[in-house]
């Protein structure tokens, strides 16, 4: 019997511009649950209101912020190469009024971001970064003027996320992804933001990734987790020059791990030790999951490596966010849903 593929290690997310916001090692760390300026000057007063909000919520650390203003959605970035390791995404849908989208990042140790935007020319959305790839390792880093140009572009790095239509997003890596060639080329994270801002539902989100052409560059390849507040959801896959739907509105749930969907049978898809356990669960569930029994189920699947377990309600707009599997610590957002 054929083992679903798992990932290989590879860079991630090289683009095309380096970013000038570097780490100060000499910046002092301060505690958490304060909004902290920037040491020195160095942004405008736009620039400054935008990170207004910014404030640590824990010591993981996990930041919070609210971006004011806009964005430019395709401006290059180029991002700190950090090695793959894996993430577990399921959907469970079997409570039409409540479903869940739930989310382990599973990587090397870094801060970590919770952003709400609100673009003049899109949807609002709450999404997670990893700090570390902008080049902000460490609580002392948010302090410096530097380190704060740098999350002027947060926006463009959305690991996952959900937005005011309800539609969630989420990347796994996989062992390959050859997607179609033409159209604007976009970074695999930018296609997140892209859908997040522009597209209200699973259909719409795939008329857009067929729309650009994705950029794997000195990167590990990715298939991608969709679903939204009616029920939809796919795994999108880039294989032989073409977008792939690998799995398309499984009732009442679906998933994703780190192997390739297309051309690995339903039934050996639970060969692989998460993904087996998340559908024995949601089976048994009838995917019927409230946000204890999503939260546990990430518990159940999360590796040495996690960094944070996410669960998003696509029709209350619930965030409800763990870091460094600290299940017992729980932090509540709420995003106002449309």
């Amino acid at each position: 019997m054929k083992k679903p593929r798992a990932a290989v290690a590879a860079p991630f997310l090289a683009l095309a511009v380096l970013l000038s916001g570097c780490a100060d090692p000499g910046a002092s760390a301060r505690s958490p649950g304060t909004s902290r300026p920037a040491s020195g000057g160095g942004l405008s007063a736009g620039d400054e209101a935008k990170l207004k909000s910014l404030r640590q919520v824990d010591d993981h650390p996990l930041w919070h912020l609210r971006f004011e203003g806009a964005y430019e959605r395709l401006r290059a970035v180029r991002v700190e190469r950090r090695p793959d390791f894996g993430c577990s995404l399921f959907f469970a849908n079997g409570d039409r009024n409540d479903p869940q989208f739930a989310r382990n990042f599973d990587w090397r140790h870094g801060p970590a971001l919770l952003l709400f935007t609100d673009p003049p020319d899109g949807y609002a959305s709450v999404s997670v970064v990893d700090t570390s790839y902008l080049g902000l390792g460490s609580a002392a880093d948010f302090t410096t003027a530097r380190g704060r140009r740098a999350l002027l572009q947060a926006p463009l790095l959305p690991f996952d996320g959900m937005n005011s239509k309800g539609l969630a997003v989420g990347f796994a890596s996989v062992d390959r992804a050859d997607g179609p060639r033409g159209g604007t080329r976009v970074g695999s994270t930018r296609i997140q933001r892209i859908a997040l801002d522009k597209a209200a539902t699973v259909a719409e989100a795939l008329r857009l990734f067929d729309q650009y052409e994705l950029d794997f560059t000195d990167s590990p390849p990715l298939h991608y987790f969709l679903a939204d507040a009616t029920g939809d959801s796919a795994v999108v896959e880039l294989v032989g020059g073409r977008n792939v739907v690998a799995e398309r509105g499984r009732q009442p749930w679906n998933g994703a791990v780190n192997f390739t969907f297309a051309g690995t049978p339903a039934a050996e898809r639970r060969n692989d030790a998460r993904y087996g356990t998340a559908a024995k669960t949601l089976d048994a569930a009838r995917g019927v999951l409230d946000t204890d029994g999503s939260l546990e189920l990430l518990r159940s699947v999360a590796q040495p490596h996690t960094q944070w377990s996410v669960v998003y309600g696509l029709k209350t707009g619930r965030v409800t966010l763990v870091t460094g599997q600290r299940w017992g610590k729980r932090h509540e957002f709420t995003l106002p849903m449309e």
